[in-house]
C-alpha cells in the first residue's frame, strides 16, 4: 500500500472463515484498518492487475482458521478482496458473484 491514499474509505469484498461468502464493506482506507480487520500485521498478494488480496501476514504461525482458496492459493483469517489502483488499494472493481470464479471453499 501506498504511503498517501486517493480516497478516505474503499469499498472491498471481506470474506471471513466459515462464512460461505463475501460481503461488501465500506473501510476506511488506512494501513489501521485494515490491521483491525485482519488482526494483525498486513500482507498484499496481488492476483492479478487490479485486484489484491489483504490478509493476516502471520496468519499461519497464529494457526488461524482456513477461510478459502482465492485465486490458487490457501487463506487463513479474514481477508480483504481489493482494487488495485497503482500503488495504493482501491474499490475492489469485482461484484461478490464475479469473485465466485475466484473463490474456493
Amino acid at each position: 500500500m501506498g504511503s498517501t491514499t486517493k480516497n478516505s474509505k474503499i469499498y472491498v469484498v471481506v470474506k471471513e472463515p466459515g462464512n460461505p461468502t463475501g460481503e461488501i464493506r465500506e473501510v476506511d482506507n488506512t494501513l489501521r484498518a485494515f490491521q483491525e480487520l485482519v488482526g494483525g500485521h498486513i500482507e498484499a498478494i496481488t492476483m492479478d492487475e487490479g485486484l489484491a488480496v489483504i490478509c493476516n501476514e502471520d496468519g499461519r504461525f497464529l494457526d488461524l482458521p482456513h477461510n478459502c482458496k482465492f485465486g490458487g492459493i490457501d487463506f487463513v483469517g479474514t481477508i480483504a478482496i481489493v482494487g488495485v489502483d497503482g500503488e495504493d488499494v482501491a474499490d475492489c472493481p469485482l461484484g461478490i458473484d464475479e469473485l465466485d470464479e475466484w473463490m474456493e471453499i
